[in-house]
């Protein structure tokens, strides 16, 4: 609750309301002289509440400036986070390539294996057919 408070007044102070405010405040301190109150009576009152004024807003700046270092140390840890998991997507898409390149180099060779199979398919059918042609004039000759 203190905090919140803290965090509040600082954002309030920097309102043109907080001006106006102080601003009526001041004259006022001063006009308590049109009431009998003495120079060095207003001069006190003023000074002293002045500095404790500007006690507490350096506390409340304190505050904040501690708060604002707190979410960058938080900012600077996603940061980093970010910056390893980037890595490590760029180490995958590394891997995801190699395995790539593997599969291609793989495709490469099998269609290469399919053009020597289909090359000994046809240098038997070659084969087969001259075979069957001795056969065949072998027979023919037998009936001779």
């Amino acid at each position: 609750m203190l905090k919140r408070l803290a965090f509040g007044a600082t954002q309030w102070v920097g309102t043109p309301l907080s001006i106006l405010i102080h601003t009526l405040f001041f004259v006022g301190i001063f006009g308590l002289r049109f009431w009998g109150v003495s120079t060095d009576s207003i001069l006190l009152i003023l000074t002293t509440v002045v500095s404790l004024e500007a006690i507490y807003l350096a506390i409340f700046i304190q505050m904040t400036v501690n708060r604002s270092m707190e979410s960058l140390v938080e900012v600077e840890d996603d940061i980093e986070s970010i910056e390893e998991e980037v890595k490590e997507l760029g180490d995958d898409v590394e891997d995801i390539s190699e395995d790539v390149k593997g599969l291609e180099q793989d495709i490469d060779k099998i269609q290469e294996d399919d053009e020597d199979d289909t090359a000994t398919k046809i240098t038997l059918e070659k084969i087969e057919a001259g075979l069957q042609k001795l056969l065949n004039d072998i027979e023919q000759l037998k009936q001779k």
